[in-house]
């Protein structure tokens, strides 16, 4: 499991303001694995369930942000281009989280390169420009994240792009610090965003790190207060895909099936005695294990830290009962 996104998904500026607390194997305490109900709960434990298949539980009440995938654009360059961001709409008008998992998949596991990934999906969904010429002596700067993700996005803009004509540079920056100010002052062209990390990140830099989150589980709030800090950035978006890279908690297959629970608010009404997989942070990260038993009053009697590669092979190997996983990550594959 890649590591790519958790400063971006546990540390986004704004909205996590507890400082990292170190947890360690068993840190919850709780059950000791005789397990016949939950004192806590009044709930039947429910045991892990090895397997070799992760999937990931509905956020039914929508605990994370909406990190949809969007494109962030120099707002001149979008104003002097008109055919720029509709070209890039069409990318996020076609991708989904399945497709981006599946994306991640043939990059991350499969070994494919971000561009033959990039290429065969365009073929995939047809998204060559109608007009080859529409970009025709037009320059574009695509800047990437430095992780695999970040540059597949890219390479999916920068080949759509291509395809209308457009002479198209796809650069690695680095992080959010390093090529947003290059974004805003015309260096780059684009970069592939993430909704609700991108607004918080604004956001602080603005009204300061106390400020009121704007991002919630809302893509349109979220989007819409995205926009507004643009505008005094410089910067414009594109249409948010559906496809969303944010912290997501997944079981095994095999014990969905087993206990018939497709959302967090079922697991918390069937289950007890939980045995919860993350980061070492996780017990102080609002949106981690707080979160869970916050917002859904779940039952988790026992917190096993680990290093966010292996929390998914944790939860495969019936060592954990659920684990916090990225949502797009490739793994997650069927």
């Amino acid at each position: 499991m890649r590591t790519r996104r958790t400063t971006l998904t546990l540390a986004a500026a704004g909205v996590l303001l507890l400082a990292a607390a170190c947890g360690s194997p068993g840190s919850g305490g709780g059950d000791d694995g005789g397990g016949t109900s939950s004192a806590s709960a009044g709930l039947s434990t429910c045991e892990p369930v090895a397997g070799d298949q992760l999937v990931v539980l509905t956020d039914d009440k929508g605990l994370q942000n909406a990190d949809n995938v969007i494109p962030a654009v120099n707002a001149q360059a979008a104003t002097d281009d008109p055919d720029l961001v509709p070209l890039l709409d069409s990318v996020s008008e076609s991708l989904d989280t399945s497709k981006l998992i599946a994306l991640n998949k043939a990059v991350d596991i499969d070994r494919q390169t971000a561009a033959d990934a990039a290429a065969a999906y365009i073929q995939d969904e047809g998204l060559e420009a109608s007009d080859p010429t529409a970009g025709s002596g037009k320059d574009v700067t695509i800047g990437a994240a430095n992780f695999s993700e970040s540059s597949t996005l890219a390479e999916l803009y920068a080949q759509v792009l291509r395809s209308a004509g457009y002479t198209v540079n796809v650069q690695t920056i680095g992080n959010r610090e390093t090529y947003l100010p290059a974004l805003q002052s015309g260096e780059i062209t684009v970069v592939p965003e993430y909704a609700a990390t991108l607004a918080e990140f604004l956001n602080t830099k603005v009204n300061g790190d106390g400020a009121s989150p704007v991002a919630s589980s809302d893509t349109t709030e979220t989007v819409a207060a995205l926009t507004a800090l643009g505008q005094d950035a410089g910067l414009t978006f594109g249409a948010p895909s559906d496809a969303q890279d944010q912290n997501a908690f997944a079981v095994t297959q095999e014990f969905a099936d087993e206990h018939d629970v497709a959302t967090l608010s079922e697991l918390a009404e069937t289950c007890g005695g939980l045995i919860l997989a993350g980061p070492p942070e996780c017990p102080e990260r609002p949106f981690c294990e707080p979160g869970l038993t916050d917002t859904y009053g779940m039952d988790i009697t026992e917190f096993q830290s680990y290093d966010f590669g292996l929390i998914g092979d944790a939860v495969r190997q019936g060592k954990a009962t659920i684990g916090l996983v990225l949502s797009s990550d490739g793994s997650l594959a069927s």
